[in-house]
């Protein structure tokens, strides 16, 4: 059962990452990857939020496992990550490789840690 739910969970999470990229990149018109940026971003509140609500309360690992590894694991993406940042790179935009890196990792830490404090406060 639980392994149903880890494939429910990513088969939403996969098209909601794909949705969210283009979604924000149709209102940007900029090279920064700012719809992978999302989602990975709101991937690690909500992982963080339920790794919080799990810790304070009983969650089953079903649960757990379906929207923590399959509905985060297939919302954020390193591997489109790393090849956006790489291509910035590649193509001059270096300053912009740089930031993708630094605010990504900036700010994925921050709405995990944000996350977590409201899933323990709940």
């Amino acid at each position: 059962m639980a392994f149903l739910f880890l494939c429910l969970g990513a088969a939403v999470g996969a098209p909601a990452r794909y949705l969210t990229d283009r979604a924000i990149q149709a209102r940007h018109d900029t090279v920064v990857p700012w719809g992978t940026m999302t989602a990975n971003v709101a991937g690690c509140l909500i992982l963080g939020l339920l790794t919080g609500v799990a810790d304070a309360h009983r969650v089953p690992e079903a649960v757990v496992l379906g929207v923590g590894t399959g509905f985060c694991g297939a919302l954020t993406t390193y591997s489109t990550f790393s090849y956006e940042t790489f291509r910035l790179y590649e193509t001059g935009a270096r300053l912009y490789a740089t930031l993708n890196v630094v605010i990504s990792l900036v700010a994925g830490l921050a709405a995990a840690l944000i996350g977590l404090a409201i899933g323990s406060a709940l």
